[in-house]
Protein backbone atom coordinates (compact mmCIF):
# COMPACT_ATOMS: atom_id res chain seq x y z
CA UNK A 1 0.00 0.00 0.00
CA UNK A 2 1.42 3.16 -1.25
CA UNK A 3 1.37 5.95 1.59
CA UNK A 4 1.82 9.55 1.04
CA UNK A 5 0.18 12.87 1.81
CA UNK A 6 -2.28 13.80 -0.79
CA UNK A 7 -1.22 17.75 0.13
CA UNK A 8 1.65 19.19 0.19
CA UNK A 9 0.43 22.20 2.59
CA UNK A 10 -3.09 21.68 4.89
CA UNK A 11 -5.84 23.23 4.23
CA UNK A 12 -8.84 24.94 6.02
CA UNK A 13 -12.25 23.02 6.22
CA UNK A 14 -14.35 23.95 3.71
CA UNK A 15 -17.20 26.08 4.66
CA UNK A 16 -18.71 28.09 1.62
CA UNK A 17 -21.90 26.81 -0.29
CA UNK A 18 -22.77 27.45 -3.85
CA UNK A 19 -25.72 26.02 -2.55
CA UNK A 20 -27.69 25.49 0.12
CA UNK A 21 -28.37 22.20 -0.01
CA UNK A 22 -25.22 20.93 -1.05
CA UNK A 23 -21.27 20.10 0.84
CA UNK A 24 -19.36 23.15 1.24
CA UNK A 25 -17.87 23.48 -1.90
CA UNK A 26 -14.53 21.79 -2.16
CA UNK A 27 -15.69 18.41 -0.90
CA UNK A 28 -16.19 16.88 -4.24
CA UNK A 29 -13.01 17.57 -5.41
CA UNK A 30 -10.88 16.19 -2.41
CA UNK A 31 -13.06 12.97 -2.72
CA UNK A 32 -12.00 12.63 -6.57
CA UNK A 33 -8.27 12.69 -5.40
CA UNK A 34 -8.63 9.25 -3.67
CA UNK A 35 -7.23 9.78 -0.55
CA UNK A 36 -7.20 11.65 2.78
CA UNK A 37 -6.46 15.67 2.79
CA UNK A 38 -4.27 17.04 5.15
CA UNK A 39 -6.28 19.37 7.64
CA UNK A 40 -5.14 22.43 9.22
CA UNK A 41 -7.29 22.98 12.54
CA UNK A 42 -8.02 26.65 14.23
CA UNK A 43 -5.58 25.52 17.57
CA UNK A 44 -2.24 25.32 14.94
CA UNK A 45 -2.01 21.48 14.69
CA UNK A 46 -2.71 19.81 11.43
CA UNK A 47 -4.63 16.27 10.80
CA UNK A 48 -7.03 14.58 8.12
CA UNK A 49 -9.33 15.04 6.35
CA UNK A 50 -11.54 12.15 4.86
CA UNK A 51 -14.25 12.23 2.24
CA UNK A 52 -14.73 9.12 0.38
CA UNK A 53 -17.42 6.88 1.64
CA UNK A 54 -15.51 3.93 2.46
CA UNK A 55 -12.97 5.71 4.44
CA UNK A 56 -15.64 7.91 6.27
CA UNK A 57 -17.59 3.77 7.37
CA UNK A 58 -13.92 2.23 7.76
CA UNK A 59 -12.91 5.13 10.83
CA UNK A 60 -15.98 5.22 11.96
CA UNK A 61 -15.71 1.28 12.66
CA UNK A 62 -12.12 1.45 14.09
CA UNK A 63 -11.51 1.42 17.66
CA UNK A 64 -7.91 2.59 17.25
CA UNK A 65 -9.76 5.86 16.67
CA UNK A 66 -10.90 7.86 19.99
CA UNK A 67 -13.66 9.66 20.48
CA UNK A 68 -12.09 11.85 23.12
CA UNK A 69 -12.98 15.58 22.59
CA UNK A 70 -10.10 15.93 25.46
CA UNK A 71 -7.84 15.32 23.02
CA UNK A 72 -8.82 16.13 19.42
CA UNK A 73 -8.43 19.28 18.12
CA UNK A 74 -11.68 20.80 16.54
CA UNK A 75 -12.17 22.03 12.91
CA UNK A 76 -14.33 24.73 13.81
CA UNK A 77 -14.65 26.87 16.96
CA UNK A 78 -17.13 24.66 19.15
CA UNK A 79 -17.20 24.14 22.82
CA UNK A 80 -14.15 25.60 25.03
CA UNK A 81 -13.20 23.00 27.29
CA UNK A 82 -12.24 24.01 31.14
CA UNK A 83 -9.40 21.63 32.58
CA UNK A 84 -10.86 18.86 34.58
CA UNK A 85 -14.33 20.34 34.23
CA UNK A 86 -16.81 17.81 36.10
CA UNK A 87 -19.97 18.94 34.04
CA UNK A 88 -17.86 16.86 30.95
CA UNK A 89 -19.39 13.79 33.20
CA UNK A 90 -22.32 11.99 31.18
CA UNK A 91 -21.43 13.15 27.76
CA UNK A 92 -20.69 9.70 26.62
CA UNK A 93 -20.85 10.82 22.69
CA UNK A 94 -17.21 12.53 23.74
CA UNK A 95 -15.73 9.23 25.79
CA UNK A 96 -14.21 6.14 24.68
CA UNK A 97 -15.12 2.41 26.40
CA UNK A 98 -15.33 1.27 29.12
CA UNK A 99 -17.32 4.46 29.72
CA UNK A 100 -18.88 5.09 26.35
CA UNK A 101 -20.08 1.53 26.48
CA UNK A 102 -21.56 1.56 30.71
CA UNK A 103 -23.73 4.72 29.23
CA UNK A 104 -24.82 3.16 26.43
CA UNK A 105 -25.97 -0.07 27.34
CA UNK A 106 -28.04 1.94 30.22
CA UNK A 107 -29.71 4.47 27.50
CA UNK A 108 -30.26 1.84 24.61
CA UNK A 109 -33.34 -0.39 26.33
CA UNK A 110 -34.86 3.43 26.15
CA UNK A 111 -34.07 4.09 22.64
CA UNK A 112 -35.41 0.73 20.72
CA UNK A 113 -37.38 0.58 18.20
CA UNK A 114 -40.38 -0.81 20.58
CA UNK A 115 -40.42 1.60 22.88
CA UNK A 116 -39.71 4.38 19.99
CA UNK A 117 -43.23 3.26 17.93
CA UNK A 118 -45.19 3.65 21.66
CA UNK A 119 -44.76 6.94 21.28
CA UNK A 120 -45.99 7.28 17.67
CA UNK A 121 -49.87 8.77 19.26
CA UNK A 122 -48.17 11.30 21.06
CA UNK A 123 -46.03 12.16 18.14
CA UNK A 124 -49.17 12.58 15.50
CA UNK A 125 -50.84 14.52 18.09
CA UNK A 126 -48.38 16.73 18.57
CA UNK A 127 -47.77 17.30 15.36
CA UNK A 128 -51.54 18.05 13.90
CA UNK A 129 -51.72 20.02 16.74
CA UNK A 130 -49.19 22.38 15.59
CA UNK A 131 -50.81 21.97 11.91
CA UNK A 132 -53.74 22.88 13.62
CA UNK A 133 -52.59 26.10 15.28
CA UNK A 134 -50.77 26.90 11.84
CA UNK A 135 -54.10 26.65 9.59
CA UNK A 136 -56.03 28.55 12.48
CA UNK A 137 -53.83 31.25 12.33
CA UNK A 138 -53.13 31.36 8.54
CA UNK A 139 -50.69 32.61 5.96
CA UNK A 140 -47.72 33.75 6.64
CA UNK A 141 -45.86 32.18 9.01
CA UNK A 142 -41.95 31.23 9.72
CA UNK A 143 -42.23 27.24 9.90
CA UNK A 144 -39.10 27.06 12.03
CA UNK A 145 -41.14 28.71 14.61
CA UNK A 146 -44.62 27.38 13.98
CA UNK A 147 -43.62 23.65 13.66
CA UNK A 148 -39.83 22.57 12.72
CA UNK A 149 -39.02 23.48 16.27
CA UNK A 150 -41.96 23.19 18.80
CA UNK A 151 -42.58 19.54 17.36
CA UNK A 152 -39.17 17.88 18.74
CA UNK A 153 -39.27 20.31 21.37
CA UNK A 154 -42.40 18.70 22.81
CA UNK A 155 -41.58 15.34 21.82
CA UNK A 156 -38.05 15.04 24.00
CA UNK A 157 -39.97 16.95 26.48
CA UNK A 158 -42.40 14.14 27.34
CA UNK A 159 -39.96 11.33 26.95
CA UNK A 160 -37.57 12.86 29.01
CA UNK A 161 -39.86 14.79 31.65
CA UNK A 162 -39.18 17.78 30.99
CA UNK A 163 -41.51 20.93 31.73
CA UNK A 164 -42.77 22.24 27.85
CA UNK A 165 -42.71 25.95 29.13
CA UNK A 166 -38.98 25.77 29.91
CA UNK A 167 -38.54 25.78 26.44
CA UNK A 168 -37.37 29.23 25.79
CA UNK A 169 -34.80 28.73 27.95
CA UNK A 170 -32.97 25.47 27.02
CA UNK A 171 -33.66 26.43 23.34
CA UNK A 172 -32.04 29.74 24.00
CA UNK A 173 -28.84 28.36 25.77
CA UNK A 174 -28.91 25.55 23.35
CA UNK A 175 -28.23 27.95 20.72
CA UNK A 176 -25.29 29.84 22.33
CA UNK A 177 -23.70 26.76 22.65
CA UNK A 178 -24.07 25.92 18.89
CA UNK A 179 -23.16 29.23 17.51
CA UNK A 180 -19.70 29.68 15.57
CA UNK A 181 -19.06 33.39 16.70
CA UNK A 182 -19.66 33.32 20.56
CA UNK A 183 -17.18 34.48 22.84
CA UNK A 184 -15.92 32.10 25.33
CA UNK A 185 -17.71 33.67 28.60
CA UNK A 186 -21.08 33.41 26.34
CA UNK A 187 -20.29 29.81 25.69
CA UNK A 188 -19.08 28.88 29.37
CA UNK A 189 -22.68 30.71 30.42
CA UNK A 190 -24.73 28.96 28.43
CA UNK A 191 -23.26 25.50 29.55
CA UNK A 192 -23.40 26.56 32.75
CA UNK A 193 -27.11 27.37 32.80
CA UNK A 194 -28.02 24.34 30.97
CA UNK A 195 -26.50 21.96 33.83
CA UNK A 196 -27.74 23.87 36.45
CA UNK A 197 -30.88 23.62 34.98
CA UNK A 198 -31.01 19.91 34.15
CA UNK A 199 -28.99 19.03 37.81
CA UNK A 200 -32.72 21.31 39.42
CA UNK A 201 -34.51 18.58 37.23
CA UNK A 202 -32.64 15.71 38.71
CA UNK A 203 -33.71 16.61 42.37
CA UNK A 204 -37.13 17.28 41.46
CA UNK A 205 -37.36 13.91 39.76
CA UNK A 206 -36.04 12.27 43.05
CA UNK A 207 -38.06 13.70 45.41
CA UNK A 208 -41.41 13.71 43.06
CA UNK A 209 -40.59 10.37 40.40
CA UNK A 210 -43.07 10.12 37.45
CA UNK A 211 -42.98 7.57 34.20
CA UNK A 212 -40.96 9.65 31.95
CA UNK A 213 -37.08 8.78 31.29
CA UNK A 214 -35.02 11.08 33.92
CA UNK A 215 -36.92 9.92 36.50
CA UNK A 216 -36.38 6.30 35.57
CA UNK A 217 -32.46 6.92 35.35
CA UNK A 218 -32.62 8.67 38.33
CA UNK A 219 -34.44 5.70 40.29
CA UNK A 220 -32.38 3.24 38.97
CA UNK A 221 -34.47 1.57 36.79
CA UNK A 222 -33.56 -1.29 34.56
CA UNK A 223 -30.34 -1.21 36.25
CA UNK A 224 -31.09 -3.93 39.50
CA UNK A 225 -30.97 -7.25 37.07
CA UNK A 226 -28.26 -6.67 34.77
CA UNK A 227 -26.00 -5.74 38.45
CA UNK A 228 -25.10 -2.04 37.09
CA UNK A 229 -25.34 0.73 39.43
CA UNK A 230 -27.53 3.67 39.16
CA UNK A 231 -26.01 7.05 37.45
CA UNK A 232 -24.83 9.37 39.91
CA UNK A 233 -26.83 12.78 40.31
CA UNK A 234 -23.52 14.30 38.51
CA UNK A 235 -23.60 11.84 35.48
CA UNK A 236 -27.78 11.78 35.31
CA UNK A 237 -27.12 15.75 35.02
CA UNK A 238 -24.68 15.45 31.99
CA UNK A 239 -26.81 12.35 30.29
CA UNK A 240 -30.11 14.57 30.76
CA UNK A 241 -28.23 17.24 29.09
CA UNK A 242 -27.21 15.67 26.14
CA UNK A 243 -30.39 13.86 25.37
CA UNK A 244 -32.17 17.43 25.58
CA UNK A 245 -30.36 19.26 23.79
CA UNK A 246 -29.90 16.91 20.79
CA UNK A 247 -33.39 15.61 20.67
CA UNK A 248 -34.83 18.69 19.73
CA UNK A 249 -31.76 20.62 17.72
CA UNK A 250 -30.77 18.28 15.54
CA UNK A 251 -34.61 17.07 14.55
CA UNK A 252 -36.00 20.69 14.48
CA UNK A 253 -32.99 21.49 12.00
CA UNK A 254 -33.97 18.57 9.84
CA UNK A 255 -37.91 19.64 9.71
CA UNK A 256 -36.50 23.37 8.59
CA UNK A 257 -34.45 22.63 5.97
CA UNK A 258 -35.83 19.54 4.83
CA UNK A 259 -39.22 21.56 3.80
CA UNK A 260 -36.86 23.88 2.29
CA UNK A 261 -35.45 21.24 -0.03
CA UNK A 262 -39.25 19.62 -0.77
CA UNK A 263 -40.29 22.93 -1.59
CA UNK A 264 -37.69 23.55 -3.53
CA UNK A 265 -38.00 20.11 -5.60
CA UNK A 266 -41.62 20.46 -5.94
CA UNK A 267 -42.02 17.28 -8.29
CA UNK A 268 -40.04 15.73 -5.07
CA UNK A 269 -42.82 17.18 -2.79
CA UNK A 270 -45.90 16.02 -4.55
CA UNK A 271 -44.30 12.47 -4.24
CA UNK A 272 -43.99 12.86 -0.46
CA UNK A 273 -47.30 14.60 -0.66
CA UNK A 274 -49.32 11.74 -2.74
CA UNK A 275 -47.29 8.31 -2.10
CA UNK A 276 -47.83 7.23 1.41
CA UNK A 277 -45.70 4.05 0.94
CA UNK A 278 -42.92 6.81 -0.11
CA UNK A 279 -42.76 7.65 3.90
CA UNK A 280 -39.51 6.27 4.57
CA UNK A 281 -37.03 6.26 1.51
CA UNK A 282 -38.10 10.09 1.84
CA UNK A 283 -36.88 10.72 5.47
CA UNK A 284 -33.89 8.30 4.15
CA UNK A 285 -32.54 10.35 1.08
CA UNK A 286 -33.50 13.77 3.17
CA UNK A 287 -31.28 12.79 5.93
CA UNK A 288 -28.49 11.72 3.16
CA UNK A 289 -29.05 14.70 0.74
CA UNK A 290 -28.27 17.13 3.58
CA UNK A 291 -26.41 15.51 6.21
CA UNK A 292 -26.99 18.86 8.61
CA UNK A 293 -23.69 17.48 11.25
CA UNK A 294 -21.75 19.79 8.24
CA UNK A 295 -18.53 19.71 10.21
CA UNK A 296 -18.13 15.77 10.43
CA UNK A 297 -17.01 13.37 13.72
CA UNK A 298 -14.03 14.26 14.76
CA UNK A 299 -11.96 11.18 15.84
CA UNK A 300 -8.20 11.00 17.49
CA UNK A 301 -5.56 8.43 16.35
CA UNK A 302 -4.20 6.01 19.58
CA UNK A 303 -1.43 4.53 17.34
CA UNK A 304 -0.46 4.93 13.79
CA UNK A 305 -2.94 3.65 11.15
CA UNK A 306 -3.04 3.66 7.64
CA UNK A 307 -6.12 4.80 5.94
CA UNK A 308 -7.47 6.42 2.90
CA UNK A 309 -3.79 6.07 1.44
CA UNK A 310 -2.35 7.89 4.02
CA UNK A 311 -0.15 7.39 7.62
CA UNK A 312 -2.07 8.89 10.41
CA UNK A 313 0.35 9.27 13.20
CA UNK A 314 -0.70 8.82 16.97
CA UNK A 315 -2.46 11.71 18.52
CA UNK A 316 -3.21 13.19 15.28
CA UNK A 317 -6.97 14.54 14.62
CA UNK A 318 -8.98 13.13 11.92
CA UNK A 319 -12.08 14.63 10.58
CA UNK A 320 -14.57 12.28 8.98
CA UNK A 321 -16.61 14.08 6.94
CA UNK A 322 -20.34 12.50 6.61
CA UNK A 323 -21.43 14.96 3.91
CA UNK A 324 -19.36 14.28 1.78
CA UNK A 325 -19.47 10.86 2.27
CA UNK A 326 -22.70 10.76 1.66
CA UNK A 327 -22.41 12.45 -1.96
CA UNK A 328 -20.27 9.87 -2.88
CA UNK A 329 -20.95 8.65 -6.45
CA UNK A 330 -19.22 4.76 -5.79
CA UNK A 331 -22.34 4.53 -3.49
CA UNK A 332 -25.17 6.85 -4.82
CA UNK A 333 -25.73 7.15 -8.27
CA UNK A 334 -26.39 10.74 -9.24
CA UNK A 335 -25.55 11.79 -5.64
CA UNK A 336 -26.17 15.39 -5.99
CA UNK A 337 -30.05 14.67 -6.98
CA UNK A 338 -32.79 14.79 -4.65
CA UNK A 339 -34.98 11.47 -5.18
CA UNK A 340 -37.23 10.15 -2.45
CA UNK A 341 -37.50 6.94 -4.43
CA UNK A 342 -33.85 6.34 -3.82
CA UNK A 343 -33.08 3.55 -1.31
CA UNK A 344 -30.45 5.44 0.62
CA UNK A 345 -30.50 3.29 3.71
CA UNK A 346 -26.91 3.07 4.04
CA UNK A 347 -26.30 6.77 4.59
CA UNK A 348 -24.01 7.81 7.24
CA UNK A 349 -25.79 10.97 8.36
CA UNK A 350 -26.61 9.19 12.13
CA UNK A 351 -22.36 7.90 11.76
CA UNK A 352 -21.65 4.57 12.66
CA UNK A 353 -20.27 2.13 14.61
CA UNK A 354 -20.63 2.24 18.84
CA UNK A 355 -21.20 6.12 18.09
CA UNK A 356 -23.91 5.63 15.81
CA UNK A 357 -27.04 8.21 17.12
CA UNK A 358 -28.72 7.11 20.41
CA UNK A 359 -31.78 9.01 18.92
CA UNK A 360 -32.20 7.76 15.27
CA UNK A 361 -35.38 5.74 15.70
CA UNK A 362 -37.03 8.39 17.55
CA UNK A 363 -35.60 11.46 14.68
CA UNK A 364 -37.00 9.00 12.11
CA UNK A 365 -40.23 8.66 13.51
CA UNK A 366 -41.06 12.46 14.05
CA UNK A 367 -39.75 13.25 10.46
CA UNK A 368 -42.00 10.26 8.88
CA UNK A 369 -44.63 11.52 10.29
CA UNK A 370 -44.63 15.55 10.03
CA UNK A 371 -43.12 15.86 6.44
CA UNK A 372 -45.78 13.71 5.26
CA UNK A 373 -48.57 15.70 7.51
CA UNK A 374 -47.51 18.98 6.29
CA UNK A 375 -47.44 18.64 3.01
CA UNK A 376 -51.05 16.93 3.19
CA UNK A 377 -52.25 19.32 5.18
CA UNK A 378 -51.33 22.46 2.66
CA UNK A 379 -50.54 21.10 -0.58
CA UNK A 380 -50.22 24.87 -2.01
CA UNK A 381 -47.24 25.17 0.38
CA UNK A 382 -44.58 27.43 -0.92
CA UNK A 383 -41.59 29.98 0.40
CA UNK A 384 -42.77 33.70 1.14
CA UNK A 385 -39.99 35.01 0.30
CA UNK A 386 -37.31 34.67 -2.96
CA UNK A 387 -35.15 31.86 -1.89
CA UNK A 388 -32.10 33.55 -1.62
CA UNK A 389 -33.51 35.37 1.48
CA UNK A 390 -33.82 32.23 3.38
CA UNK A 391 -30.92 32.65 6.11
CA UNK A 392 -29.31 29.64 6.42
CA UNK A 393 -27.57 28.35 9.78
CA UNK A 394 -23.85 28.37 8.17
CA UNK A 395 -22.34 30.42 11.23
CA UNK A 396 -24.12 27.12 13.50
CA UNK A 397 -22.50 24.23 14.49
CA UNK A 398 -25.61 22.25 12.85
CA UNK A 399 -26.70 22.93 9.85
CA UNK A 400 -30.36 24.10 8.81
CA UNK A 401 -32.26 27.22 8.70
CA UNK A 402 -32.39 29.83 11.04
CA UNK A 403 -36.09 31.02 9.33
CA UNK A 404 -38.53 29.28 6.83
CA UNK A 405 -41.12 32.31 5.97
CA UNK A 406 -43.43 30.12 3.72
CA UNK A 407 -47.43 30.35 2.73
CA UNK A 408 -49.90 28.80 1.51
CA UNK A 409 -53.40 29.40 -0.36
CA UNK A 410 -56.55 29.18 2.29
CA UNK A 411 -59.02 26.91 1.63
Amino acid sequence: MSVASSRSSPVSLPRHRSCPFDPPDGYGELREEGRAGRLAFPDGNVGWLLTRYEDVHAMLADDRFSADRERASSPVRALPVRENDSRRVGSFIGMDPPEHTRYRRLLARWFTVRRMRGLMPDIEEIVTGHLDAMEHTGPPTDLVAAFARPVPSLVICQLLGVPYEDRADFQRWTFTLFGLDREEAELFAARDALWDYVRGLVAAKRRQPDEALLSGLVHGADTAADGEEPLTDQELTGVGLLLLVAGHETTANMLGLGTYALLSHPGQAALVRERPELADHAVEELLRYLTIAQFGTVRTAREDVEIAGVRVRAGETVVASLAAANRDPSLFPAPDDLDVTRDAGQHLAFGHGMHQCLGQHLARMEMRTAFPALLRRFPTLRLAVPPGQVPLRDDMLVYGVHRLPVTWDDR
